[in-house]
Order: structure tokens, then C-alpha cells, then sequence
């Protein structure tokens, strides 16, 4: 579902001239951090809480929501970074009776890992860090993203798009990265099938090997050997070049040769997650199934849709939830939800509660929310019930064992606003990135010294 449609943006060389400016402004006295100190950390979101009445949760406000992303040139807004520095003053959370948060799991149980689709480009790096206040500090132990399909040589794994992924999976040892990897180039341009018939069948015979190969070096040599690749997600699809309805057989054949292509690197030990979306789709996605000594994990991305289809029959469809979970027993193969959330039944608070509590019940390996409008909770207003669903849900949330049926809420704290008379300078992601926030420059002291 998720397009490879958000992408890291193109950094500008002004980049490079604002730092220096800073730089000068700060040796004269009058450059400040807009925050407490010389540099601000991640600014918390200024958004409005997409919440209904009587929360008692601490209110803390997500981020400006993200456009869905579109084309290979376009990048989501993530929280964090387009507002002003500092973290925002918190907003009175409402809440509703009828979207109570689901049952919390048995004590003693072990909490399933857990993330968001945030971005793709360094802002989802960033992202996680204000969606964990948001939720708490519940530790978000996933990082989601997914490698453009415009071209071969973005499928390859540039550095710039995967070091800050990879900084931020080596920080901690239980974390996962996850990584949607696409098949074959021009993955959203709508080849025919017969186009696509004949790309799969290249594939097989081993045409495009060299630049699975490339991306398997570069993400050893990064350090992150033990990536999750979700290679040629939604394949049961007509969604993506990467297919497999055209040519089930050459589909099963490349993916192998793939997956023998990555594992044949030094020092690798990836995870191969064959995830279809639920239902049947275009083609049972049980045909394009290439065998159990190439896959790793069995995924499904599910979305709430059709329209009017409740949680139950999502669970009982032919190739639904419930299928995907027999068919992985049988495989011997853990499950995960790379992709899950709101859509075509609009804010349905019912569907939230429920796919949390199947999550919980079945223990996927991962889980990632898709966290855009229409399908997210925190990056988009449009869902406040299941804003409020998921942020009970998950609040304070660790990954450690529960000791307790329901974690305690910590007591809601007011942070002080940012500086009057510093307006931010933005000096891109990539300046943000490395200087740990934003810089704002005191322009009262310095008309004051003239």
C-alpha cells in the first residue's frame, strides 16, 4: 500500500553556506539554540493532538501531518523539524468513552517490537524520537523505510539514504531495521504485463543480479548485516513493476535468485520477509510463495478495507489474517505486519483496537503502523478516536516483560516556549541531522549592538 512515493529529499549546497553563517553569528554572541542551551534537540510537534475529550493521558501534540507520498521526487514532512524550535507547550488532549484503549496484554508477557512508517529520508529517523514522546517514551525498537524504485542505482542503496538508518540501528543491539526493497526499476510507472512478463523472466536469468549484490555490500559495509529486506512486497498486486501476477514462476525464480544473490555477500545475515497484502487480491498470493529455504518471515500488509468490511471477515477471508498465521505455522516461520492501518472505513476506532489486540495476541516479529493520512495516528488530525486507541494502547510501552495488567502514566509536564525575536534557520535535513536540532539567531541583541 505504502508507495515508494517519500523519498530522502535532494540536499542544497545553501546548506552549507547557512552553517558557516551560523557559525560567524555565534562567534559574535547574538546566535542562540532555540531552546536552553547552544543546540535544541528534536522539537516535539506543534499540531493540535488528534484526540476527543477527557484524555488522562499527558498532552503532548503530534507533528504537522505528512502529504501521502506521490512520486520518487517528494518527501513527507516528519514531526520534529518544520516547527519552530523547541518543544511545543502542550494542548489539552480530549477524548471519547467509545474509543477505549484494548485489553493490555497477560503480565509476564513479552511486548511485540513495535514501530511507524514515519519517512523515508533522514526526517524518519528523526521522526521516531517525537513520536516515542508522544507515546510516553514507549521504545520504538523499528525503523521502517523503503529504497526508492525509480531507478537501478537508488535500489542499489545510496550511503547517503542508508547511513542515518544505519547510525541509528547500531545505537542500540535489539533494534530492526526494516527495509521494503524493490524488484525491479520504474516500479510505479504501470508497465503492462507483458512488459513486466518479460522483466521477471530477465531477472531469472540473472540481468539485474549485480545490483542486488551492490546493495547487499553496502549494507555490510554499514554495519547493519542483519537487516529485514521486504523484497517485492504486495507482489499478488497490480500495484508494482515487481508483480507477480504476470508470471508467477519467473516471480519465484527471481526472488530466489535474489535472495541467494544477497546471501552469497561476507558477512550477511538477512532476513527475507515475503509480505503480500491481505485477501486475494490480483492472484492468490499463496502462488507466488518461492519456498521455505528463502524466506524468512511471512508478512502481510492490511489495511482497513474494503469499505464496510468489518475486522472479523478481514480475519476469515480467503488469504486474510487468520490464513496468513496457519500458513506460517505450517512454514515454521515467525509472521510480522510491515504495513497495517486506517482507510477506507475512516477513523474506525473498532479496527485499531481489534489489530492491536490480534498483534498482541499472535506476536508478529515486528509491526509497523503506517503513519500518514489516511492510514496513520500521530502525523495526521484526520483520526482522533484511533489516535487515541493506539496512544492508549501503547503509552509507556518498552519491550520489556509487563509486570503490571495496566502501565502507570506519568503526570503531564508544560515545557517553555522558544525564545521571542529568534526566528529558526533551516539548514535542511541534513544540517539538522548532524547539529542534533535547530539554530536561531537572536536578532533583538544584534539591532541592539548597532
Amino acid at each position: 500500500m505504502v508507495l515508494q512515493q517519500c523519498r530522502a529529499r535532494t540536499r542544497r549546497p545553501a546548506v552549507v553556506a547557512a552553517v558557516v553563517a551560523i557559525s560567524a553569528a555565534l562567534a559574535s554572541g547574538t546566535g542562540f539554540a532555540a531552546g536552553t542551551g547552544p543546540i535544541a534537540g528534536s522539537p516535539a510537534p506543534l499540531a493540535a493532538t488528534p484526540a476527543p475529550t477527557v484524555s488522562t493521558l499527558p498532552a503532548v501534540d503530534p507533528p504537522v501531518a505528512p502529504q501521502s507520498p506521490k512520486s520518487p521526487q517528494t518527501s513527507a514532512v516528519a514531526p520534529g523539524l518544520t516547527p519552530p524550535p523547541l518543544t511545543a507547550l502542550s494542548k489539552p488532549a480530549t477524548s471519547s468513552s467509545s474509543a477505549a484503549a484494548p485489553p493490555a496484554s497477560s503480565p509476564g508477557g513479552e511486548r511485540p517490537a513495535f514501530g511507524a512508517f514515519l519517512d523515508s529520508g533522514v526526517r524518519g529517523v528523526y521522526a521516531m524520537t517525537g513520536l516515542s514522546r508522544w507515546l510516553g517514551g514507549a521504545e520504538l525498537r523499528v525503523g521502517h523505510t523503503y529504497l526508492p524504485g525509480d531507478r537501478w542505482s537508488n535500489i542499489e542503496g545510496t550511503h547517503r539514504f542508508l547511513a542515518p538508518w544505519a547510525r541509528w540501528r547500531t545505537a542500540k543491539d535489539d533494534r530492526i531495521f526494516v527495509l521494503n526493497v524493490p524488484m525491479q526499476e520504474r516500479n510505479e510507472e504501470g508497465l503492462s504485463d507483458a512488459e513486466v512478463r518479460s522483466l521477471l523472466r530477465q531477472g531469472a536469468a540473472g540481468h539485474f543480479d549485480h545490483h542486488f549484490r551492490a546493495l547487499a555490500e553496502r549494507l555490510v559495509a554499514l554495519d547493519v548485516p542483519d537487516t529485514v529486506l521486504v523484497l517485492g512486497w504486495e507482489m499478488n498486486g497490480t500495484t508494482y513493476t515487481h508483480r507477480c501476477g504476470p508470471d508467477p514462476t519467473a516471480w519465484k525464480s527471481y526472488w530466489n535468485r535474489i535472495v541467494t544473490t544477497m546471501r552469497s555477500v561476507p558477512g550477511q545475515e538477512f532476513r527475507f520477509d515475503f509480505t503480500p497484502s491481505r485477501g486475494r487480491d490480483a492472484v492468490p498470493w499463496t502462488q507466488c510463495y518461492p519456498g521455505d529455504d528463502t524466506v524468512d518471515i511471512i508478512g502481510m500488509d492490511s489495511y482497513d478495507q474494503p469499505r464496510g468490511v468489518s475486522f472479523d471477515e478481514q480475519v476469515t477471508e480467503p488469504y486474510g489474517l487468520q490464513a496468513q498465521v496457519d500458513f506460517a505455522k505450517s512454514h515454521n516461520k515467525p509472521i510480522s505486519y510491515p504495513e497495517w492501518g486506517l482507510f477506507r472505513n475512516g477513523d474506525n476506532a473498532e479496527y485499531m483496537r481489534r489489530m492491536l489486540a490480534w498483534i498482541d495476541e499472535h506476536k508478529p516479529l515486528y509491526n509497523t503502523l503506517t503513519d500518514y493520512c489516511p492510514h496513520g495516528v500521530w502525523q495526521c488530525a484526520d483520526n482522533p478516536r484511533s489516535s487515541l486507541v493506539y496512544r492508549s494502547a501503547l503509552f509507556g510501552r518498552t519491550g520489556e516483560p509487563a509486570t503490571l495488567p495496566t502501565p502507570s502514566v506519568p503526570p503531564a509536564s508544560t515545557t517553555p516556549s522558544s525564545p521571542r525575536n529568534c526566528p529558526p534557520l533551516r539548514l535542511g535535513d541534513w544540517g539538522e541531522y548532524w547539529l542534533d536540532g535547530r539554530l536561531c539567531l537572536r536578532l533583538d541583541l544584534w539591532l541592539e549592538a548597532r
